[in-house]
């Protein structure tokens, strides 16, 4: 008996210390990327210039770091548009994880306009000039925008994550064959303030990605800056929203905020114009948030 009972104990010892050590490797492969790996990432010979004009007012290194992205996860980035986070959190995340695009179904039936007060236009309160403008041309598909970006990644030879296309809608942005996978990780960049004037159910937008998240799963969310009390009033004209009345949104759905990114803050920007004037960078805030 004292033979087998050490035979069983010894066998018991090792099947553990595999387990430990799996557990241990698993873990290493799950931490965050350094800073020396994520601006080796930025700096890839194989970024387009236009990103790296982008990287120049969107900081991706800090902005990877605060995320605090690791290798293997699942990740959703809601408002995708043409891909610029969406490559950079494949890029970032690697084979071994996946990286879905959500765009909004685009409206046959819309008919396309230019906006009263385009990204950029530091009087938006002027009228457009519309006798010299071109005529409105629809933008390219987000999803054709990814796909480019997914087949120049694998032409390259880069070791990134998958883009998946996602056609969804704001307010149910996760596919029910995503719900048994659950994510890791929600990024939207810049364009909660748009989802104002558009008429998006933001509450349910929110409870969605909740649902969807792994428990201890993040959820980042970086926009322009709004005076205090102006809430989400002048998404279609500055192109802003208030930092306080977006937590509260995003916190109502359960969330818990863990985290304020400051590093593309600009404590001289007065907030009451889309573009500052004198040309300036914008104020803007980033909240991470996680599912308890």
């Amino acid at each position: 008996m004292n033979a087998r009972r050490k035979v069983l104990l010894a066998a018991i010892a090792v099947s553990a210390g595999l387990l430990l050590n799996t557990y241990v490797a698993s873990a290493q492969e799950k931490q965050p990327l350094s800073s020396e790996q994520i601006a080796q990432i930025v700096k890839s010979a194989d970024r387009t210039a236009a990103d790296r004009t982008n990287d120049q007012r969107r900081k991706p290194e800090q902005m990877l770091g605060f995320i605090g992205i690791r290798p293997g996860i699942v990740a959703l980035d809601i408002s995708a548009g043409g891909g610029y986070t969406t490559e950079l959190l494949a890029r970032a995340i690697g084979p071994a994880g996946k990286v879905y695009g959500q765009s909004r179904p685009r409206d046959p039936n819309q008919v396309v306009a230019s906006r009263a007060a385009p990204e950029g236009n530091s009087n938006p309160t002027a009228a457009p000039a519309a006798a010299t403008a071109a005529p409105p041309t629809a933008p390219r598909p987000s999803s054709v925008a990814l796909a480019e970006r997914d087949n120049a990644l694998r032409s390259n030879g880069v070791q990134a994550a998958p883009i998946v296309a996602l056609a969804r809608p704001f307010e149910d942005p996760v596919s029910p064959e995503l719900e048994g996978e659950r994510l890791d990780l929600v990024t939207l960049m810049f364009n909660y303030h748009d989802l104002g004037h558009l008429g998006v159910d933001r509450a349910a937008m929110n409870k969605a990605i909740f649902r969807a998240l792994k428990p201890g799963g993040f959820y980042v969310v970086a926009d322009h800056a709004g005076r205090p009390g102006t809430g989400i009033s002048e998404s279609g004209t500055l192109h802003r929203i208030e930092e306080a009345f977006l937590r509260q949104e995003v916190e109502a759905a359960g969330f818990r905020l863990v985290d304020e990114g400051n590093f593309l803050r600009n404590p001289n920007d007065p907030r009451d114009k889309n573009t500052p004037d004198p040309p300036q960078p914008k104020d803007e805030f980033v909240l991470k948030f996680r599912k308890p």
